[in-house]
């Protein structure tokens, strides 16, 4: 099997809203990225939404 190519996303907690990256923007790609190497994953890109959380959506149909 070759390499599997992957890409990473993070999204700000919203118990989080620290200033530049969050603590959980951090920890999620440490974690994520932990796993990515552990399961042989060649990561190409990683997204991050800091700053925009899951909460923004509501009302948005």
């Amino acid at each position: 099997m070759g390499v599997l190519r992957t890409a990473l996303y993070c999204r700000l907690s919203k118990d989080d809203m620290a200033q530049g990256d969050s603590e959980s923007i951090k920890t999620q790609k440490a974690m994520l990225t932990q796993y990515a190497r552990e399961h042989n994953f060649l990561v190409v890109e990683v997204y991050v939404d800091d700053g925009w959380s899951g909460l923004n959506f509501a009302g948005v149909r």
